[in-house]
């Protein structure tokens, strides 16, 4: 087995990793930028390398500065994490060209599955089903007009090398087709230096559920299970489920089949993911896409598995089979993840960077807590501004949700904004109670809560009319009594408590 590994990462993947390799008896390397010379994961590995300035193009996404460091620490693998050089295949050349192990897929199936256009036809010749698009680039404006004509609105433009979000247009209609396909363009090559874009017919009310992978480097192909990710803001996840509300073994088995077919039309290694929408309607799917490396969400079918997904990377890196087969893979319980971020959610989602003034973690059985950060931390301008994956698991959906929800009041992160209270709120919201999920959840989310407020409103102002009426009606009976020598009235106090205890 490997003695020292290097982390090319940083936050709670870092740590995430850092804690398997220990687990492992196996010596670990972090790599840092200045902005994160204090950080968790820095601290929590046995030696940690300064790579540059706090831009990830000056840090995390120098190759050249990170193998180097792999060299003279005399590390004998990298792990990517996820995201900066997870789904590089020419910084996995580089590294292996060095002698040093990549601890992921080869770079041939990362560049077969890195574009969406040639995954598309990899699924459609694999015989897994594919959401009506377009195989090419789109040529022109005219070009995209026809097709969406074809296909008929609502449709999608996404980047051919997209990812996250970026790139994607949902339209409605043939109105917005020109500057819905301009700013597709504009981003697609802003994000990824392609302005490639392509068009799928829109999935009505479409839910977006993943397979988990994992395949060896003795042809063997699993997959273990589903995962709901439909709750999203900018086309990101923020809650994800496993299993799904939706799924039962039957379509589990027809999803999972196809996921496999994927991978084997590849020659995968290693862990990813098979991305597919579902309609909410009929339980339709189609392949969506190919993550060719750990997910963020990894946790929850960690949780119901019992399989340790960074400890069997490693091990099938170093040339191990599978510890596992298709039929050890069994679904228990129920688990749920929420990514906690310093986001403002009363603002848009945007990003609230500064200082962790105060840090108070849940704790009890079925609580998971896969984070990156400490009392006193710096939340960073420079990186993605997750601060952990929170996840839980119960031996059923009600009984995660119970626990996500005691957990989540538990939870208490000081000095800047998160997302925990948007997610205390979802939890109690009956949709998300109901499984009544997909990508549209939030917007609805937020057109319910508007609703009610207004709702509320409205009953207070009646009431508060109401009581006024009331209490000038007692003043003028009061003055009546007094002109006739009686006691005051105490009527109009009674009238603004009953207002008081109403609004309660």
């Amino acid at each position: 087995m490997f003695k020292k590994i290097l982390i090319a990462n940083r936050g709670e993947i870092a740590c995430r990793v850092i804690r398997a390799c220990r687990e492992m008896k196996i010596k670990t390397v972090a790599v840092y930028s200045e902005a994160d010379k204090n950080a968790l994961h820095v601290r929590m590995a046995d030696e940690a390398y300064f790579i540059g300035a706090p831009p990830s193009s000056e840090s995390y996404l120098r190759w050249d500065k990170i193998i180097e460091v792999a060299k003279q620490s005399g590390a004998e693998a990298i792990h990517p994490g996820y995201g900066f050089l997870s789904e590089n295949a020419e910084f996995v050349r580089q590294v292996t060209n060095e002698g040093i192990t990549f601890i992921g897929p080869h770079p041939e199936a990362m560049e077969a599955m890195g574009g969406k256009i040639s995954a598309r036809l990899i699924a459609i010749e694999a015989g897994v089903p594919v959401v009506p698009g377009t195989t090419e680039p789109l040529k022109s404006f005219e070009d995209a007009h026809e097709v969406a004509d074809r296909f008929g609105y609502p449709v999608m433009l996404k980047a051919s090398a997209g990812g996250g979000g970026k790139g994607m247009r949902l339209v409605e209609n043939e109105t917005d087709l020109k500057n819905a396909l301009e700013a597709a363009q504009s981003e697609a090559m802003a994000s990824f230096g392609d302005d490639a874009v392509y068009v799928e017919k829109a999935v009505v009310r479409p839910r977006h559920i993943e397979i988990q992978v994992f395949s060896d480097k003795h042809g063997n192909h699993v997959h273990l299970g589903e995962r709901e990710c439909s709750i999203q803001r900018r086309h990101q996840k923020v809650i994800e489920e496993c299993p799904s509300p939706i799924n039962d073994a039957e379509l589990r088995r027809a999803m999972g089949e196809c996921a496999v077919k994927v991978a084997k039309a590849v020659n995968y290694v290693g862990a990813g993911t098979v991305e597919f929408l579902v309609s909410d309607l009929d339980k339709s799917f189609y392949y969506l896409e190919m993550n060719t490396r750990l997910q963020v969400e990894h946790p929850v079918t960690e949780l119901v598995t019992g399989i340790d997904l960074v400890r069997e990377q490693i091990r099938v890196a170093w040339g191990e089979k599978l510890s596992f087969t298709q039929d050890d893979v069994q679904m228990n319980g129920h688990a749920i993840e929420c990514r906690v971020y310093a986001e403002d959610p009363e603002n848009n989602f945007l990003p609230s960077p500064g200082k962790i003034t105060r840090l108070k973690l849940p704790q009890g059985s079925g609580v998971r807590d896969d984070g990156g950060i400490y009392e006193g931390s710096e939340i960073s301008i420079y990186y993605d501004p997750m601060i952990s994956k929170f996840a839980v698991h119960g031996k059923d959906r009600a009984e995660a949700i119970d626990r996500m929800r005691r957990a989540l009041q538990e939870y208490e992160v000081g000095g800047i904004k998160t997302t925990l209270p948007f997610f205390r709120e979802v939890v109690e919201d009956e949709e998300f109670i109901e499984g009544k999920l997909d990508t549209g959840f939030i917007p609805r989310f937020y057109e319910r809560r508007k609703a009610l407020e207004i709702s509320e409103t409205e009953r207070d102002m009646a009431l508060i009319a109401a009581a006024l009426g009331f209490s000038q009606k007692s003043q003028t009976v009061s003055a009546e009594k007094q002109t006739n020598n009686s006691k005051p009235s105490r009527w109009v106090m009674a009238g603004r408590s009953a207002v008081l205890s109403n609004r309660n």
